[in-house]
């Protein structure tokens, strides 16, 4: 089965596998939904999750152009069902479970369920259908990534390796990436003037020392600084590039939003306090909950303890400026 953390412990879309035989054996478990359903096995899907198996993914997905099928738009929420292949996933389901050729329930939705049949289209269910084989959510829909492929949102590059292999045979990845603009100029005060990284800092290269101090003092007794001196600190603050930081961290990519970040003011750049120290906060928050959970030292109750106690000392410590976690709401009294 493939499970997603409770909301306390996610962390970057992170997804488990997990070897669920139906048994119960007493002990409580962590998650608040102990008995997975049907829905999110991945035992006939394996090119999915194993590496080995990756090459099966161009035949599982159906790697050709969507047909009229996909562009029914039965499904939820904008999602392309995969009609082409759910004969054949069918059949593999039927063949797992030693059953005969027979119907087949998809799940389309909260309360839409489709039956399939081996010699006539899908139709809507009805009645009680729980006894019928449930198709995975997998053979479902149109892969994602294939999805993307096919209306242009990405190109092949955006892939991994593996699955930009068996989704587009041939291709050959750009192995020299345009390196970032070194330089960054700025108006200040009539002037075009350069900022970039020296010693690991991001630093103004047309002020002299003597200046940056002068204006380092106007700054302390609230004067306005120079041009500069506001871009860069914008950037250690609330940066263009936070956008981008964010979504890398909300998908578990925190070696590539430290590399944005470190590019962006040098590796021996010091946060300053603004949105982006709240952010990468934040971000180490989640990770540590998601560690505790994955760990099995805690359940849901204590995490959120945890992560009051957590937030509260990052508070305190003027590490971040609100509480990265809601509290419960007060009742009012009168």
């Amino acid at each position: 089965m493939v499970r997603r953390p409770p909301a306390w412990a996610e962390y970057g879309q992170r997804v488990a596998l997990t070897l669920w035989d139906g048994s119960d054996d007493g002990r409580r478990s962590p998650h608040p939904r102990p008995r997975p359903s049907r829905r999110f096995r991945f035992d006939l899907h394996r090119h999915l999750w194993d590496a080995d198996r990756s090459g099966e993914l161009a035949l599982r997905a159906g790697s050709g152009p969507p047909s009229d099928g996909h562009e029914t738009g039965i499904g939820p929420y904008g999602l392309r069902c995969a009609v082409d292949r759910w004969a054949a996933e069918a059949e593999l389901l039927l063949r797992s479970e030693g059953r005969p050729a027979g119907p087949v329930v998809v799940r389309l939705g909260l309360g839409r369920r489709l039956l399939l049949t081996p010699d006539g289209p899908a139709v809507e269910a009805t009645g009680d259908v729980s006894a019928l084989p449930l198709l995975p959510d997998a053979a479902t829909w149109v892969l994602p990534d294939l999805d993307l492929l096919h209306c242009g949102a990405i190109g092949p590059d955006r892939l991994h390796p593996l699955v930009a292999a068996a989704l587009v045979p041939g291709h050959r990845a750009d192995r020299h990436p345009q390196p970032p603009p070194t330089q960054r100029l700025v108006d200040c005060r009539g002037a075009r003037h350069r900022i970039a990284v020296v010693d690991g800092v991001l630093t103004p290269l047309d002020h002299d020392p003597a200046e940056l101090r002068r204006e380092g003092l106007l700054v302390a007794l609230s004067g306005t600084p120079l041009p500069c001196l506001q871009v860069i600190d914008q950037a250690h603050r609330d940066p263009v590039e936070l956008a981008g930081v964010r979504e890398r961290l909300d998908h578990g990519d925190t070696a590539g939003a430290l590399a944005v970040v470190e590019s962006l003011l040098g590796p021996r750049a010091v946060l300053r306090n603004g949105p982006l120290r709240d952010a990468l906060a934040a971000s180490a928050q989640r990770r540590i909950a998601y560690g505790l959970y994955r760990s099995g030292l805690t359940v849901d109750e204590r995490a959120a303890a945890v992560q009051g106690r957590i937030g509260y000392d990052l508070y305190r410590a003027g590490v971040v400026s609100h509480y990265p976690f809601p509290r419960r709401p007060r009742i009012a009294t009168r």
